[in-house]
């Protein structure tokens, strides 16, 4: 795709004190083999100097430009900002964290699966965080999938693909065509946002690592796996996308399915002594969901955990070792990162 015949792309970096990695970030735009972007960073009064470094790039690329908020925001807040901030020209945008980065080909790859498919609306790809490869569990070369019955898949075979803000590209004019374009009421709007776009419109993806997710201590990604929130983001998401998507039958038992294992995930997080945030967070999840949390399915569940193990003694020993190799694991983490265990 030469550089004439290119859409304008609008980049934009949502940014908190990410004075350690923000150059980096930086960097990973300003080499991207796709040339026609604009770039904006907008600083959420950061104290540690990201400001500076943004302004520095800025004054040596034109198509960079940084806006500091008056005001701190929430990180969604800021992330709707961000996007409030897009040329009224452009085609596509992208958003890319600034503790994370993106590999040189990713726009151009990006584009053009949006480019020959003009129904889609998010593309997305395989995203490297810290050193693990996600997001592979379409088929290769399902390049356009119809947004519905992707969805579907998503809620019935617990399909991920849809991956970060950092890890997609959306149709500009799908974000312009909604103020704010995040819910700002949930931990996981991004993969909200895929839901409500994909009633109507298509998904793109290339089967390459286009995208870097750091893991780290502190990161709003990290303190989302500390809390297992993934458990509460995919039950608000059955409840309140798959009545769109599925029948009533296939809501019930997907919904029963989900609950299980989550009561399973909750009794197992017994043994690992959670603190009082982590209960309080799980408990407002299921109470939101309109399922309640049951202390009584709890019990049930612990019950049948134990009466599996005097069952088959082999198979619980075997899940027993995993369980205490998560434990070392977890509070050897803990240590690291100078947490009380």
């Amino acid at each position: 795709m030469k550089n004439g015949s290119q859409p304008l792309v609008s980049i934009v970096t949502p940014a908190y004190n990410e004075a350690q990695y923000l150059a980096e970030c930086i960097q990973s735009v300003v080499a991207q083999t796709y040339q026609n972007w604009d770039y904006t960073i907008v600083d959420n009064c950061s104290t540690d100097g990201s400001a500076e470094i943004a302004r520095r790039y800025a004054a040596r690329d034109p198509r960079i430009r940084v806006i500091e908020n008056q005001h701190f925001l929430r990180a969604t807040s800021n992330f709707n900002l961000a996007l409030r901030q897009i040329s009224p020209t452009s085609k596509y945008c992208k958003i890319v964290l600034g503790d994370d980065w993106i590999f040189p080909e990713c726009v151009e790859r990006m584009v053009a699966v949006a480019e020959e498919h003009p129904s889609v609306a998010i593309v997305s790809a395989y995203a490297l965080a810290g050193g693990e490869v996600k997001w592979t569990g379409l088929p290769y070369p399902s390049s356009c999938l119809s947004g519905r019955e992707l969805c579907r898949r998503v809620l019935l075979e617990d399909l991920r693909v849809f991956g970060s803000e950092n890890a997609v590209l959306y149709r500009a004019d799908v974000v312009r065509s909604r103020n704010p374009f995040y819910n700002e009421a949930t931990l996981h709007a991004d993969t909200e946002v895929c839901f409500e776009l994909l009633k109507t419109l298509d998904f793109g993806f290339v089967h390459q690592v286009l995208t870097f997710t750091r893991v780290r201590p502190g990161s709003l990604s990290n303190t989302a796996a500390e809390l297992h929130t993934d458990y509460g983001g995919i039950l608000q998401t059955i409840v309140r996308h798959g009545p769109d998507y599925l029948t009533r039958e296939e809501l019930d038992k997907c919904l029963d399915h989900f609950l299980s294992a989550y009561y399973r995930f909750l009794s197992k997080s017994l043994l690992f002594n959670r603190d009082k945030t982590f209960w309080k967070y799980h408990k407002r999840m299921l109470t939101e969901a309109g399922v309640g949390f049951s202390r009584a399915r709890l019990g049930r569940t612990i019950v049948a955990a134990m009466l599996e193990a005097v069952l088959n003694p082999k198979n619980a020993a075997e899940k027993g070792w995993r369980v205490a190799k998560e434990i070392v694991v977890r509070r050897r983490s803990a240590v690291k990162q100078g947490k009380s265990v």
